[in-house]
């Protein structure tokens, strides 16, 4: 069996230095147990994860939340006055989607203030999540045989 070459661990280290020195935001400590500094906000690889929401603040995410969690709750609350009869036909399709509309809604919000971290719109947002599935299931269980009084999806 033929003997190994010694290896210069200090020459292939310093070469490995040099190749990590080129990397971008390189950390020339890395791997020696010293303390490094955060990254600088904005510089070059500073994050992935901020990298797509440079232009946004966090305030405005927020608002964002809000507004999409407060157009929500409107239409969610105006369902609960939803002024055309909905028994059959067209309007039952219209009112279905109207009803799907405040669960995807709720969807939407709740992606959002899961991003945000904002607990009291989360929360809201899984409600109207449940409330727009309550208010299709109102219409749809009767009709497929699930409920004590049948209903018809076509008008006669």
């Amino acid at each position: 069996m033929p003997k190994e070459k010694e290896r210069d661990w200090d020459r292939e280290m310093a070469e490995v230095d040099k190749l990590l020195a080129r990397l971008p935001a390189a950390d020339p400590s890395l791997g020696r147990g010293a303390a490094s500094a955060p990254p600088r906000p904005g510089a070059a690889g500073a994050g992935v994860a901020t990298a797509g929401a440079a232009s946004h603040t966090p305030a405005a995410d927020q608002l964002g939340t809000w507004i999409k969690v407060g157009l929500g709750l409107l239409v969610g609350i105006g369902m609960i006055f939803w002024p055309y009869s909905h028994a059959c036909g067209f309007r039952l399709w219209f009112y279905l989607g109207a009803a799907g509309t405040v669960a995807i809604a709720g969807v939407w919000g709740s992606i959002s203030s899961w991003r945000s971290r904002l607990g009291l719109a989360h929360t809201l947002s899984q409600g109207l999540i449940i409330w727009g599935l309550i208010l299709a299931a109102g219409e749809v269980l009767p009709r497929i045989g699930y409920a004590k009084e049948a209903a018809t999806w076509l008008c006669p």
